[in-house]
């Protein structure tokens, strides 16, 4: 996987860009299929709900872009694929049982923060999304500071005793993994790429606690819902939660 390019994949590899994902949205109208855009530094790079991705060189910057078939909560649900696609690529690096995944978007490393994901889309009201990006943010030699508020600790690949690998050598690993998820869900539904996500989730039945944007729900973590919501058992039965940010 490490070796070989992905057929039907493009890539471009900037030294320098504001972000990724921006880069992305200003290309998207000139590729004519998925396109893997990495860049070496990124000087306003970004992850979910606003917050800053920090960037240091060393660690992966990369955002793919398509146009997928599929509808804005069919692309919602390409988080699990990335996630799954994330977490194969990093196994070649560092031992599989120190990572986990983390609902609804990052990669666990010792239960430290090694990786994070951002999803965007457009749509001028069809059916179909216009285009989908998906930003992978990966510390895969250098872990920043923590942010104020952050509840996992950022650490890297190499200080948690994996190999040193150059990013460009990671992004072609990812990309392999990536288009493997593509054909699962192509050949087998959402259901299999569910399946292979819950069973690498973080504290799968176990207490947990989401905080949406008006309140903190505590509840044994049960399982995601065919459309990748969380599912929690509370005392006061079972909740279904689509956006939130996971503390345990």
């Amino acid at each position: 996987m490490t070796g070989y390019w992905p057929k039907g994949y493009d890539r471009i590899i900037l030294d320098e860009v504001d972000s990724t994902m921006s880069e992305a949205a200003r290309r998207v109208a000139l590729i004519d299929r998925p396109t893997w855009i990495m860049a070496r530094r990124q000087t306003e790079g970004r992850g979910r709900r606003g917050r800053v991705w920090a960037d240091t060189p060393g660690n992966l910057s990369a955002t793919l872009v398509f146009r997928p078939a599929a509808t804005p909560a069919e692309a919602a649900r390409r988080s699990f694929l990335a996630a799954n696609a994330l977490f194969e690529a990093l196994s070649l690096y560092v031992d599989r049982s120190k990572l986990a995944c983390k609902w609804p978007n990052d990669v666990l490393l010792n239960e430290g923060k090694v990786a994070g994901i951002l999803l965007e889309s457009a749509g001028r009201g069809g059916a179909f999304v216009d285009y989908l990006s998906i930003g992978f943010g990966v510390n895969l030699r250098h872990a920043p500071p923590p942010a104020p508020g952050t509840p996992f600790t950022p650490v890297s690949v190499l200080g948690e005793g994996g190999e040193a690998v150059a990013p460009e050598v990671f992004l072609t690993t990812l990309a392999g993994a990536y288009a493997t998820q593509e054909a699962k869900l192509e050949l087998l539904g959402f259901a299999r790429i569910r399946e292979d996500w819950l069973r690498h989730a973080a504290r799968l039945g176990e207490e947990i606690t989401a905080r949406t944007g008006t309140e903190a729900v505590s509840g044994i973590f049960d399982t995601i819902d065919e459309e990748g919501n969380l599912v929690l058992i509370t005392g006061t039965g079972r909740r279904t939660i689509a956006a939130a940010d996971v503390y345990f």
